[in-house]
């Protein structure tokens, strides 16, 4: 197949939804696939053909509410001139396929409209407009196939998708010795992963255990004012930006995971990526409500704790600190799910979707 990838960001801008589109197009070459990416922000993907938009004055004026939507609009004028293609993904919300949607159509070329976290439910109204062109949906979990549902789309059209983990390399990590009361967590330094929570529980939790730590990795516009935060805070340490296997190397150590991650207006969590390489890392999870595993993980393999609440934050880190840690079979079930999500495996999962929206893709059409 020759697919167009639509991304407003590439690694190695930070965050889950850059590393996915980066890792699924790299398994997509390795299966003779040939991929075209178009996108604003990060470095070009080796192996792939670019496709470079035209700045244009409307894409501007629309930049200035959404760089996200601006730039859909310069793709969906650039469309023409990529070439022949047998569809098209797009790694974003409605936003973008109210655009995208049409110019496809023009061309006769499904689209695939992957959704990687929570839709901005304020704009529902616009949402049946911005989805009626769309071939086929793709959402990493069950929070954004519900936001999709809510909206008006049919399930039928709808396929879970979660991210992949790269399992040969978290395999390395495995082995080592845990560190006990070292807690961590991992993500973004932006108000949506509520990492100021994980510090506030924690202080909690080291009032009763004084060697505990906790270390948050990862880098962002919250940077100063969670240093501000941590600096009350004995035994935290924000680590900054580290490599995949710094990372790995930490999360081995550590007895529990935090995922502290909230619902705000348009933004939210899918699956976390960073939650699903801890269970393959066999560390113990605990995450919010609002960050659920589902329906990727049983939920008998991780704890959770209710959105925005740091007494249940702190309680669960208690007793997974008292208990080290989660139960061997819980931790082993963790471990056999995240199996089914190598790469290659996920990447024959979008194969499938391309393959059913592309046999099912209507005549070119008008607008």
């Amino acid at each position: 197949m020759r697919i167009l990838h639509i991304a407003h960001r590439l690694p190695p801008e930070p965050g889950g939804k850059e590393r996915y589109v980066g890792r699924l197009v790299r398994e997509q070459l390795r299966r003779g696939h040939e991929v075209v990416v178009a996108h604003r922000r990060g470095d070009p993907l080796p192996g792939t053909e670019p496709l470079r938009p035209a700045r244009t004055w409307p894409a501007r004026v629309v930049s200035l509410r959404s760089d996200e939507a601006g730039f859909a609009v310069e793709c969906a004028g650039a469309l023409p001139a990529a070439g022949p293609l047998d569809v098209v993904h797009l790694h974003g919300d409605h936003r973008e396929a109210l655009t995208l949607g049409p110019a496809a159509r023009r061309l006769g070329v499904p689209l695939v409209l992957h959704v990687h976290g929570a839709l901005a439910m304020r704009h529902r109204l616009v949402m049946p407009r911005a989805f009626r062109h769309v071939a086929g949906f793709a959402v990493v979990g069950a929070r954004p196939r519900a936001d999709l549902l809510a909206a008006g789309v049919t399930g039928r059209l709808i396929r879970v998708v979660p991210s992949g983990v790269d399992l040969g390399r978290l395999r390395r990590f495995r082995s080592g010795p845990r560190e006990r009361g070292l807690v961590v967590s991992v993500g973004s330094l932006v108000p949506v992963k509520n990492h100021e929570l994980t510090i506030e529980a924690f202080g909690r939790v080291r009032a009763a255990r004084p060697d505990a730590r906790l270390v948050i990795a990862g880098d962002g516009p919250e940077r100063d004012r969670l240093r501000r935060l941590a600096a009350t805070c004995p035994g935290v340490e924000l680590a900054g930006h580290l490599s995949g296997d710094e990372v790995c190397a930490l999360v081995s150590r550590a007895e529990v995971f935090v995922q502290s991650s909230r619902r705000l207006p348009g933004v939210g969590e899918g699956i976390p990526l960073a939650a699903l390489e801890a269970l393959a890392l066999g560390t113990a999870v605990l995450a919010s409500s609002d960050a659920s595993l589902d329906p990727v993980v049983p939920p008998d393999c991780y704890r959770t704790f209710r959105s925005g609440s740091a007494a249940g934050l702190a309680a669960g880190l208690r007793d997974l600190l008292d208990r080290d840690g989660l139960p061997p079979q819980a931790t082993e079930k963790g471990m056999r799910a995240v199996e089914d999500l190598d790469w290659p495996l996920v990447a024959a999962r979008v194969e499938r979707l391309y393959e059913r929206v592309v046999h099912r893709t209507p005549a070119p059409a008008g607008p």
